[in-house]
């Protein structure tokens, strides 16, 4: 169906349409029935998550950061707080949401070509602001698994290195929070070479999967992909730690900084 085609059908002009579909302007949970009915969606789990999500649209906290930083890191945060559900497996940098501040200073610190303070400053804060989705009420799970090659990089120094580990200690007490490591001696395992988060959301039509990069993130949304990380996820996990012993070995690498 052409655009003009799309706006006939909701009485809009034709800019709208786009707009609407890059999440420049909102639409309201009319439209969305309307045009699913157009466009012989039949699926009503979908339409109906996608009418509530229409329905209760406000402008995120991380709108205040438009215009400072890349959309992409809009686009995590927004993702980050929508999902019911959070899987992250990481090999070399810990979880955003499990950052401190000092720890993600140093990892901004690094980056090439090196940023300017004020730029370091806003990504900071921006990334300690992601962290609220776990305080929220109903926060989603977080479930990460962290390669023990993450845990002994020592960024900012053996101190930040430490409170780094001793706060994901505290991380890991949260209900919500589960955190598994997988360990040198446990080998090769699918997707070693890549940080992922696998987003999901109240319908698995909606779930997302996020790639960290050079350049920036990549997101995913196919059947094809979303199965292919589900499955990756589920092979780290499988040669994982239990929590508790995962939890020890922290404490472990922690006490002999």
């Amino acid at each position: 169906m052409t655009t003009e085609q799309a706006a006939a059908l909701l009485g809009v002009p034709r800019t709208n349409v786009p707009n609407m579909e890059s999440g420049r302007s909102g639409i309201s949970a009319e439209r969305v029935r309307a045009l699913a009915a157009n466009y012989g969606c039949t699926d009503d789990d979908l339409v109906d998550a996608l009418a509530a999500m229409a329905a209760g649209r406000e402008k995120g906290w991380w709108e205040a950061y438009r215009g400072q930083l890349r959309d992409d890191f809009l686009d995590i945060a927004e993702m980050e707080w929508h999902a019911t559900r959070l899987r992250v497996a990481v090999t070399v940098h810990l979880p955003g949401l499990l950052q401190t501040e000092d720890h993600a200073r140093a990892v901004f610190g690094a980056v090439i070509p090196q940023l300017p303070p004020d730029e370091v400053d806003v990504r900071v804060v921006h990334r300690l602001d992601r962290q609220q989705v776990l305080d929220r009420p109903e926060p989603p799970t977080l479930d990460a698994i962290l390669h023990e090659a993450a845990l002994r990089m020592e960024f900012g120094g053996p101190a930040v290195a430490r409170r780094q580990l001793k706060h994901l200690l505290r991380m890991s007490e949260r209900k919500n929070v589960t955190l598994r490591v997988i360990p040198f001696r446990a080998g090769g395992f699918p997707g070693a070479g890549q940080s992922v988060v696998y987003a999901e959301s109240v319908v698995p039509r909606l779930d997302t999967v996020e790639l960290d990069s050079t350049h920036g993130p990549e997101f995913l949304d196919s059947t094809e992909q979303l199965a292919k990380y589900r499955a990756q996820l589920d092979a780290a996990q499988s040669l994982a730690l239990a929590p508790s012993a995962s939890r020890d070995f922290i404490r472990t690498l922690a006490d002999d900084l």
